[in-house]
């Protein structure tokens, strides 16, 4: 007959090993998220911040319940290609693409694990899902696409004797191409010119401002990675020339430009968090709507408006966040 303690001493050894294996499985239990970055700047940074910021509103918090893998490709498709296929052989439960390049990547890499992405401007033309109101595809996320048209109906209150715009943009990027062809079609309806200048990496952007600054009345910067990572040089030779910068997002305004009327890019981040939060919980990301931001964030540089001898419209001004900085 099998004694007290002997049954005490059974019981405790069997309850040690159920807490064991019940902890084994609550660390097994962590969903793990991938990110891929296609490069480190202000507005890409934002909308990852944002992303991580909604997910633990909703309950997923890193290391808690949840494990980030960050990775940044350095503006280098090759690699954005090797970190989505990492992704892939480490099986993550959910991808987080920001950019249109990294998204591709992904979405080029596995179509089982559900993708979220983040400042793409147009996700059907990049091929990353079949319609924005029903995705179709592991693809969902929120679009960077602004109205082009009325960021020149800011541009012609601002700068009412603008003739010629340039714009700077990486000809290999999709969601540039994109925005270039807006634009040229939204100028052309005020009678505006516009001059290209294309770029394939940060190594031509130099030489290809230079062949238009002399020719331009203002510089339009769309929201094109390849630019963003070269702000402080896209800002410091405009304002050599006198050439005033109405930029698609606020990050360059930071750097010396004039001015933008573009989106909140942390807010953008957040709502693909929601969206990543609704597919941790069960939902299909073919059956989420791809999100958008409507209203338009104007931000001013007013040391760039009084260096270039620019009168900002009170009715601009009043209701614009004011900015300072990158201007010597």
């Amino acid at each position: 007959m099998v004694g007290k303690k002997k049954i005490a001493l059974i019981l405790c050894s069997l309850l040690a090993v159920t807490s064991l294996v019940a902890c084994g499985k609550k660390e097994e239990a962590k969903k793990k998220i991938g990110i891929t970055q296609i490069v480190a700047h202000p507005a890409l940074d934002s909308a990852r911040k944002g992303f991580l910021d909604a997910l633990k509103e909703k309950g997923y918090e890193d290391g808690k319940n949840i494990t980030v893998d960050y990775q940044n490709a350095q503006g280098d498709i090759s690699t954005a290609n090797t970190i989505a296929q990492g992704f892939v052989s480490d099986k993550k439960d959910l991808i987080l693409a920001i950019a249109t390049p990294t998204a591709q990547a992904a979405y080029n890499s596995t179509k089982d694990i559900p993708i979220v992405f983040t400042a793409v401007t147009d996700p059907v033309d990049a091929g990353l899902v079949k319609d924005v109101k029903k995705p179709g595809t592991n693809v969902t996320g929120t679009s960077d696409y602004v109205s082009i048209g009325d960021q020149i109906k800011y541009l012609k209150k601002i700068l009412p004797n603008a003739k010629t715009v340039g714009v700077i943009y990486n000809t290999s990027e999709a969601n540039s191409m994109v925005q270039v062809k807006t634009l040229k079609e939204e100028a052309a309806k005020v009678g505006l010119t516009v001059k290209e200048a294309g770029v394939t990496s940060v190594n031509d952007i130099d030489q290809s401002l230079n062949s238009i600054l002399g020719s331009i009345d203002v510089l339009y910067t769309p929201t094109d990675n390849t630019i963003a990572s070269s702000y402080d040089l896209v800002g410091k030779r405009c304002l050599e020339k006198k050439v005033p910068i109405f930029g698609a997002e606020s990050a360059v305004v930071e750097k010396g430009g004039l001015v933008t009327a573009g989106i909140d890019y942390y807010e953008l981040g957040k709502q693909a968090g929601y969206k990543a939060a609704d597919i941790l919980g069960g939902k299909k990301p073919q059956d989420i709507e791809v999100g958008y931001l409507t209203d338009l964030k104007v931000t001013i540089n007013t040391d760039a408006a009084k260096k270039l001898g620019i009168t900002i419209p009170d009715d601009i001004l009043k209701d614009a966040e004011k900015v300072t900085g990158g201007v010597n």
